[in-house]
């Protein structure tokens, strides 16, 4: 099984998520994923909350861990929904991906985001087809 150190390595390829918007990953178990994204002024909208763009791709950032941090099989996202809570209150945005559903070639993943003072902030359901 890889090392955190050795999934930061191989996802830092994700370079949307991680060198333009910043997310990063917390923790990760095979069809587990916690990832993170401080939030910077470059996150905000001229509503001064985070771009809901930005919760998407750390939504998508932790399905992709958990669902290929731990596979030697390829798992894409084949249809997303996200439905946006309340805007966060806190200064880190913290995306848990989790495995409701796995067969042969389909899944579907359930990813709260909830802020790093309790807030829930959005809820997203995305359905995987794995290559392979």
């Amino acid at each position: 099984m890889p090392t955190l150190d050795e999934l930061n390595q191989r996802f830092r390829h994700d370079c949307f998520a991680t060198a333009v918007v910043g997310a990063s990953i917390l923790e990760a178990e095979p069809s587990h994923a916690v990832c993170l994204l401080p939030l910077r002024p470059a996150h905000m909208n001229a509503n001064n909350t985070p771009m809901g763009g930005a919760i998407f791709t750390l939504a998508d950032f932790a399905f992709a861990v958990a669902a290929n941090g731990f596979s030697e099989r390829v798992t894409v996202s084949q249809h997303a929904s996200i439905t946006f809570l309340a805007p966060p209150k806190g200064t880190q945005l913290r995306a848990e991906a989790a495995c409701l559903k796995a067969g042969r070639t389909l899944c579907l993943y359930e990813v709260r985001i909830t802020d790093d003072l309790g807030t829930q902030v959005a809820h997203v359901t995305v359905n995987g087809f794995t290559m392979g």
